[in-house]
């Protein structure tokens, strides 16, 4: 039923989602839209296309063998930036008495694919520590822009509702 490589692969993407679902834990506790199942299904489908887009490259080698025909594996990469971009710029909004808000989920978004992409070139230790540090930057810059009183952080809540608590 299962081949061995499809278990592996299984793991692969699994180890992704569970990497998305600590930087989607963060947004989901800020009350932004792209939480926990948006972050564990952007990096564990980044993970799936690369598994994927190398599976199709071997096959493709093993029949067409004697074939002048190169693949290149960085489409697979490109064509998951562009989707996880056109992504990304959904969650941002501008409005010009609030201003722009949804940058840093866009952001997130985008490292969480780059960690589903790590975790799919066995990088695993790499994605990890990006996890660890993505989270920390999220949790710590918050806490200092609010301590500070800044608070304005792309995601917060607007100015103008800010200023209406003064």
């Amino acid at each position: 039923m299962f081949e061995s490589l499809d278990l592996e692969s299984f793991r692969t993407v699994a180890i992704a989602a569970g990497l998305g679902s600590v930087l989607g834990v963060e947004r989901e506790i800020a009350g932004k839209p792209a939480g926990i199942r948006t972050h564990i299904f952007v990096c564990a489908g980044s993970a799936l296309m690369m598994v994927l887009g190398q599976g199709i490259i071997d096959q493709f080698q093993q029949q067409q063998s004697g074939s002048v025909l190169n693949v290149d594996p960085i489409r697979v990469l490109q064509a998951i930036v562009v989707g996880i971009s056109f992504l990304g710029a959904g969650t941002i909004v501008h409005d010009k008495q609030e201003g722009v808000e949804g940058l840093t989920t866009a952001a997130n978004i985008y490292m969480t694919a780059g960690i589903g992409v790590a975790v799919a070139v066995e990088r695993v230790a790499l994605a990890s520590v990006l996890t660890v540090f993505a989270a920390l930057i999220l949790v710590a810059v918050g806490w200092v822009e609010n301590y500070f009183g800044r608070g304005h952080s792309d995601d917060d809540e607007p100015e103008s509702e800010r200023n209406d608590k003064s």
